[in-house]
């Protein structure tokens, strides 16, 4: 059995937009690490058209992902373009390098089902020309039961304990293990319990599993417009052990950790012997890994139960199983670690202002019209991405509408409705100059719908239409063919013809937005318009530019920008993009209290209901000077820049769980309650502590009904003032056993500061 437990796997589109690839391999590889490469090309990832250049929609004859000589020659040039790079710098494993597996495609098999043959044919292939290249280290294809070999088949999901490679000789492995789900604008905000996430791990494991990436172990941010979807957030944390900000989520990192310690002490049994497996009660089972020859033993106790603990009996001990839990014991006896016990401490993290000292200066642009002069036409509605190739998210469709002084609504006040239907995603509808309303769709339904009376006057009428794209999509069959921007009906009902259709009419277009095509993000641009401030600055206004400048905040806290106060738009620092932001799309959905118990799925712990599904833009340190930054932010809606803060991510408290029972991996059997701030920071104040029945997780915590009146003596003597510090969890630290006979745990949070 190969056992190796990965923690990063790398989508090659996504490297290697920012980083240069062979140099990161090589930081990889002086870090004592191993790679690997996800090359695809198909990244999916969330990314515009899943990582493929947009130019590649509009190569002739082409249609992605099948068997196609275009796509297949395109895909084949790229492929083997990143081998040779791997292999003239000597990376490959073979050649001493760090690479010891390559992926081609990724998550094919679901798209092949619905193509049939040509999907076969185009498996087929892409296998033949993958292995061809000779990279001297394994291929695998994730999600694809036909792989042909000697090319592994590999599980992707929340779940992968019952999968099987399609040959007995291919090892199982798990190439995405999703630690949470991405965030879209108008969605709630997943999590995925630590506690579940370790559960999926040790059934993997003890079912034969020999290799686990996490996706994502480091959450990300999509900078500029490369979020698809379309509607994917400029956040991808993912809910990931690293987050966003490159801190630590806790208690899932720490608690994935100790898992993988856990699991390295049973390695000599992992590689020795398969298991055998034992089912002493409902919904219990033991796997025993135990060879006869060395008498190497390990063995995974497993609760599989939603609700209820359950006691195990196996070999001389007994061992208490939570709910939805699997024990390790890496000699067959000790139990060093249970995936539903934390023995990491949690935290929980705060934005606080570090700089919101902006003096903003506005500039408006007005709606473009048909009279634009360095704008196109044709008599007909045409679809956005053809015309702007991506190099926006904007696009005017543009009309004029005459309407005769003896037309029956003039008389009689009733306004005639205006109706356009919009493949997406977004779109404001402007008459005469005026903003007569927005709609936008979702990442379910892109697709949208303005219908509206509108207020049109005698003779000519400016009809401007601005139409947004959120991203491209990434994912589904022949994704490349979808559509985006104002392709009709439009119609006006309501006049004295009965409804007349615009759709055929003159249109005109105009790709972009003047502040886009004038540069007003970078300095040398922004010197092309009068900016006002003070009393004449523009609030709440759409088409709106706001510029400012500010100090790089002292320290090494992560930054972002609150943006709540904004409503739709991209943001620029020093030039560079860092994303749309659209804190006025609202989440939808439910949010309610989590149970780390029961199968996981990506509606099950949300957050953020009703309120902006991101509020806060990560800004890099790397991306700033000491002084004299340039902020732009173009808003599309309207909103108050004089909200717009610029934060730090800093850790506001910590918390530990231990229970009296708990496995550790310590050599002593003392419980240990572990607090530690960031450097920098020490414990200023124990908000909360109880050794008994305390209820409820770190930062919201109370009394049970079993509580030992000095439960604050310890933690306060131990932790104050200090960075880092241990807490006893016995009887006597806390004045005694306030309820004889019952298993307590110890809970604690400590403030930083």
């Amino acid at each position: 059995m190969l056992y190796k437990l990965m923690y990063f796997g790398m989508d090659m589109n996504l490297l290697l937009v920012r980083y240069d690839l062979v140099k990161f391999i090589k930081v990889v590889q002086q870090a004592g690490l191993l790679v690997h490469l996800r090359i695809g090309p198909y990244a999916c990832a969330e990314w515009n058209l899943g990582g493929f250049p947009v130019w590649l929609k509009y190569v002739p004859g082409i249609a992605f992902r099948t068997d196609n000589e275009p796509f297949k020659a395109a895909m084949q040039n790229f492929t083997t373009k990143i081998v040779d790079m791997m292999k003239a710098e000597k990376l490959f494993q073979t050649q001493g390098g760090p690479i010891i597996l390559s992926q081609i495609e990724n998550e094919y098999g679901p798209v092949e089902w619905e193509i049939g043959a040509p999907g076969k044919a185009y498996t087929k292939w892409f296998a033949q020309m993958a292995v061809s290249l000779d990279t001297g280290v394994p291929w695998i294809m994730c999600k694809q039961e036909d792989a042909p070999d000697p090319i592994i088949d590999t599980c992707n999901g929340y779940y992968c304990e019952s999968f099987m490679p399609n040959k007995n000789f291919k090892p199982k492995m798990w190439t995405e293990n999703w630690t949470g789900w991405y965030t879209e604008f108008g969605g709630a905000v997943p999590r995925r319990s630590a506690e579940d996430t370790a559960f999926s791990v040790a059934r993997f494991v003890q079912n034969g599993g020999s290799f686990v990436n996490y996706y994502m172990y480091h959450g990300g941010t999509n900078f500029d417009r490369t979020s698809g979807g379309p509607f994917i957030a400029t956040s991808y944390d993912f809910d990931a052990p690293l987050d966003e900000f490159g801190l630590l989520n806790q208690p899932k990192w720490g608690h994935l950790r100790d898992l993988h310690k856990a699991i390295k002490l049973c390695e000599p049994a992992l590689l020795s012997v398969d298991p055998t497996v034992t089912w002493p009660g409902k919904n219990l089972e033991v796997h025993e890994f135990k060879t006869n020859i060395t008498g190497v033993c390990s063995a995974f106790l497993a609760n599989y139960d939603t609700k209820y603990p359950a006691t195990v009996k196996y070999g001389d001990g007994q061992y208490e199983l939570p709910p939805w839990s699997v024990s390790i014991l890496p000699n067959c006896k000790t139990a060093v670690f249970n995936t539903a016990r934390l023995g990491t401490q949690s935290s929980s993290m705060k934005m606080t202002a570090a700089n919101s000292a902006f003096y903003w200066q506005s500039y408006n642009e007005e709606p473009a019209s048909s009279d634009e002069r360095d704008s196109i036409t044709a008599y007909a509605l045409w679809e956005q991405i053809n015309v702007t190739r991506d190099s926006t998210d904007y696009l005017w469709y543009m009309t004029d509408v005459n309407i005769d002084p003896n037309e029956g609504f003039i008389k009689n006040g009733q306004s005639p409705l205006l109706t356009i239907m919009s493949a997406g995603h977004a779109m404001h509808v402007f008459i005469n100059g005026q903003l007569s309303g927005t709609v936008y769709g979702s990442l379910e339904f892109p697709k949208l719908t303005f219908s509206k009376n509108v207020n049109l006057r005698i003779g000519n009428n400016k009809i401007s239409l601005l139409s947004i794209t959120v991203g491209l999509p990434n994912v589904g069959v022949h994704f490349e063919t979808w559509n985006a921007g104002v392709l009709g009906p439009v119609t006006l009902e309501g006049l004295n013809e009965g409804t007349r259709d615009l759709s055929r009419q003159k249109w005109s277009y105009k790709i972009g937005l003047e502040g886009e095509a004038l540069k007003l993000h970078t300095l040398s641009g922004s010197t092309s318009v009068r900016w006002v401030q003070g009393s004449l600055l523009a609030i709440r206004k759409p088409l709106t530019w706001y510029k400012a400048f500010f100090r790089t905040p002292a320290g090494n806290d992560p930054l972002a920008l609150d943006m709540s106060s904004m409503g739709k738009g991209q943001v620029w620092i020093n030039g560079r993009n860092i994303g749309r932001h659209w804190p006025g799309y609202i989440a939808r959905g439910k949010c309610e209290d989590c149970y780390y118990a029961g199968t996981y799925t990506e509606t099950k712990c949300r957050t953020n209901c009703g309120q902006p599904s991101q509020k806060w833009y990560h800004v890099p340190r790397s991306w700033l000077n000491p002084r004299g930054n340039y902020l732009v932010v173009f808003e599309e809606w309207g909103g108050d820049p004089n909200g717009i803060s610029l934060v730090k991510r800093t850790t506001g408290s910590v918390c530990a769980d231990i229970y009296e029972n708990q496995p550790t991996l310590r050599n002593n059997v003392t419980r240990l309650a572990d607090l530690w701030c960031p450097i920098g920071q020490n414990i200023s104040q124990i908000k909360f502590a109880s050794y008994g029945l305390p209820q409820g997780t770190c930062g919201n915590y109370r009394e049970g009904s079993c509580h030992a009146h000095k439960s604050y003596d310890a933690p306060q003597r131990d932790c104050i003032g200090k960075q880092s510090c241990m807490v006893t969890v016995a009887p006597e630290n806390f004045g005694g056993d306030p309820c004889p006979g019952i298993a307590k745990k110890f809970s604690v949070e400590a403030l930083c500061s």
